[in-house]
Parts: C-alpha cells; sequence; structure tokens
C-alpha cells in the first residue's frame, strides 16, 4: 500500500519551500501527495494560492480557514487555535501516514501540534537554524514534536541532534527551495522583461533594463510595535540610490500593517517616485529578479538562501535573520537609513557574487520523497541525551 503524505501550505512561503518535495512525492510510485491548504494562503490579498496549486498540478485535498486578520500577536495565537480546531478535521478524513512541515511559522505550529496529538507522524524540514524573532521558539518546539528531520545544512543538523534528536532520524538534505531556483534559473535566467504587464503590481513603470534595487521585507514580531518606521527607514535608504524600486508586499506577521501603511503612505507623499509594489509574484519571476537585481534589500530569508546560491548581492536589514548562516554575499544593516544605504553602496560597488551552496545543491526534493517512502520511525518519540 502506498504511504500517504500530507504537505501543509499555510502561504506563498510555505509553498515556495516544499514545491520540489511535493514534485518528487507525487512522481513516486510508492507515495501518495496530499495536499492541506490553510491560513494565508486562502486569503487573496496574500496571493491566490489557490489558483497557483492547480496551475502547478497539485489537487487541493483540503482547505482550513483558520486565519485571523490583525496587525497584533493576539492574531497570530487565534488563528493557531482556530489552526489545530480545523486540521484535526481534515487530518481525520485524510488518515496521512506522515504530515510534512516547513520552516517555523505560528500556522505551522498548530498543523504539528494537531498532527502529534492525533498520533501521526511529523516530518519538518528547514528544522535546526537560527533566526530572530518569535520564530526562533516555534522552529525548536516544532523539532521536538517531529518524528523525521530534513535539514538544510550540516550545522543545522547538528544542532538538532544536542536538543536530543536520534541521529537515524536526522537527514541532511539541503533546501528544496534550492531546487527550484536551480530548476528554474537553468531554464531562463533573463530579466522579466513584461514584468509590469504579466503582474499588475501599482506604482510608476520604468525602464526594466536599467539597474534596479528588489526590497523583499516583512515584520519582525518581537518589534512589530517598529514596522512602519522600519520600512520607511529601508525605502528612504533605497531611494537615495536614486535608482528603481521592485518591492514586495510584506506577510501576514504582527505588524504587517505597520509595513503596508509606511508602503502606502510613502507613495502618497512621493507618487511619481520609482516604487512599484506587488501583491504577490510568481517564484519563477521573483528568483529572475534576484538573479538579475543590483541589490536585495530587506529580511527576507531568500536573501540568506536563495541569495547564496545566485550570487545575489544582499544588504540584510534588522533582526528578523539574526544566527542563520549566510554567505558572503551578505552585508547586514541596522535599522537605519544611513546604515542601509551605505551597505548598499558596497553591494553596488561589488556586484554579483559567486554562488555558494550551502542552503543545498538542487535535489532535496528528491532525497525527501525517497526517505519518507522507506523511513521507519516509532509514534512514540525516542529522545536521546
Amino acid at each position: 500500500m502506498k504511504r500517504k503524505i500530507c504537505v501543509f501550505i499555510g502561504g506563498r512561503a510555505n509553498y515556495s519551500s516544499i514545491k520540489s518535495a511535493m514534485q518528487a512525492i507525487q512522481a513516486h510510485p510508492e507515495l501518495t501527495l496530499q495536499v492541506i491548504l490553510a491560513g494565508a494562503g486562502l486569503i487573496d490579498k496574500y496571493g491566490d494560492m489557490e489558483k497557483i496549486l492547480t496551475e502547478d498540478g497539485f489537487p487541493i485535498d483540503e482547505r482550513v480557514y483558520m486565519q485571523v486578520e490583525g496587525d497584533k500577536p493576539n492574531a497570530m495565537v487565534k488563528t493557531a487555535g482556530l489552526g489545530m480546531l480545523g486540521l484535526a478535521d481534515a487530518y481525520e478524513r485524510l488518515q496521512p501516514d506522515f504530515v510534512i512541515v516547513v520552516g517555523d511559522r505560528y500556522e505551522v505550529m498548530a498543523a504539528t501540534i494537531a498532527a502529534a496529538y492525533m498520533n501521526i507522524r511529523v516530518a519538518h524540514t528547514m528544522g535546526g537554524e537560527v533566526t530572530g524573532t518569535i520564530d526562533e521558539s516555534i522552529r525548536h518546539a516544532i523539532t521536538k514534536f517531529a518524528h523525521v528531520h530534513f535539514p538544510a545544512n550540516k550545522e543545522a543538523a547538528e544542532r538538532i541532534i544536542k536538543l536530543g534528536e536520534r541521529t537515524e532520524d536526522v537527514f541532511t538534505v539541503g533546501c528544496p527551495r534550492i531546487d527550484n531556483i536551480k530548476r528554474i534559473l537553468d531554464a531562463d535566467n533573463s530579466m522579466p522583461m513584461d514584468l509590469f504587464e504579466k503582474e499588475g503590481g501599482v506604482g510608476p513603470e520604468f525602464d526594466l533594463s536599467e539597474p534596479f534595487i528588489l526590497v523583499s521585507q516583512h515584520p519582525v514580531t518581537t518589534e512589530y510595535t517598529e514596522a512602519k518606521d522600519q520600512i520607511t527607514q529601508t525605502i528612504n535608504a533605497c531611494m537615495k540610490t536614486g535608482m528603481n524600486i521592485v518591492m514586495l508586499w510584506p506577510n501576514s506577521d504582527a505588524g504587517s500593517e505597520g509595513i503596508s501603511t509606511g508602503i502606502r503612505r510613502y507613495r502618497e507623499k512621493y507618487p511619481n517616485a520609482k516604487l512599484h509594489v506587488f501583491k504577490n509574484m510568481p517564484i519563477k519571476t521573483y528568483v529572475r529578479l534576484m538573479a538579475n537585481t543590483a541589490c536585495l534589500v530587506g529580511n527576507s530569508s531568500s536573501g540568506i538562501r536563495e541569495g547564496a546560491f545566485i550570487g545575489t548581492p544582499v544588504v540584510n536589514v534588522g533582526t528578523r535573520q539574526n544566527g542563520r548562516e549566510r554567505g558572503v554575499n551578505v552585508i547586514d544593516a541596522a535599522d537605519e537609513e544611513n546604515a542601509i544605504y551605505e551597505a548598499i553602496q558596497k553591494q553596488l560597488a561589488h556586484g554579483k557574487y559567486d554562488s555558494e551552496p550551502i542552503y543545498g545543491d538542487g535535489h532535496a526534493g528528491e532525497r525527501i520523497a525517497d526517505i519518507l517512502s522507506k523511513v521507519e520511525v516509532p509514534v512514540q518519540k525516542m529522545i536521546t541525551y
């Protein structure tokens, strides 16, 4: 009998981080893929994930409406609570052998706890890493619930083992996100010149053959009251360069409204500024932008992970990625206009970096599917100390 592998997707970041494994599971003769779409993934303003999944050939088995919108931490707590209620019913119907959860977000915590209490084995990707914000605590908590671990690199694997997990349950496979990056850029690494036509967005259009800065910045949940000022500092620094700016909308974490307000107010004050904002962007387009930008600015993990593989010059702003292993392509800067501007200037002077595959070689998804087809772990976890 085929093993049923259920993948939980709570938003666009979840999906890009597990897509290659989903493809490998779907193609594996001994596995059946199940998909749960939940949380921000079902809210249009964060991107039409249902459409994207369907177009990519992934039928959705369950939809869990759990996202409580709001700009304070209590919205994340309520979302996680509702998620556990809805996921309990979804798991009961699907009866999976394994649930795959990705990373460290609050909705992922809900998916993990629900599975663990229902005696469903949990497989966790991207565990063992160190960063800033509440994500740090969530990530390690999920590690203690998970039965099988798929860290992206050796350093993360060692940290999982130090947390008391059995060595035989830890598989250093690389990051599935790198699989997609490699495939996309191998097929086409050119600048997406039809960006405005295909993806829309708001703000003045500009000549895409000219150098541009790519901005991807999300709220830091432990600093959510400072989000508006933080994004204003970043925008001011980028605009000071005189370059065109392509910016992505923030995720749904506490503080997202602060970032959204900061972006809106800047656009209202400077309507002719060469700042174009996109609500959502297909991963294929985003990766090609990363490959062609003069500099990526913000605090997205994509600058750390994909950026190292691509060689993108990155200015990592603030504390959100504190402690995460990074390549030479990253310069850190405080949440302050002048510090960010100076770091951007250094990256512009340097230009593109050589590729550093510290988060994988492009074959993580295949390894994950193969391991899940044969790994044997007890439902009752065995901890070593």
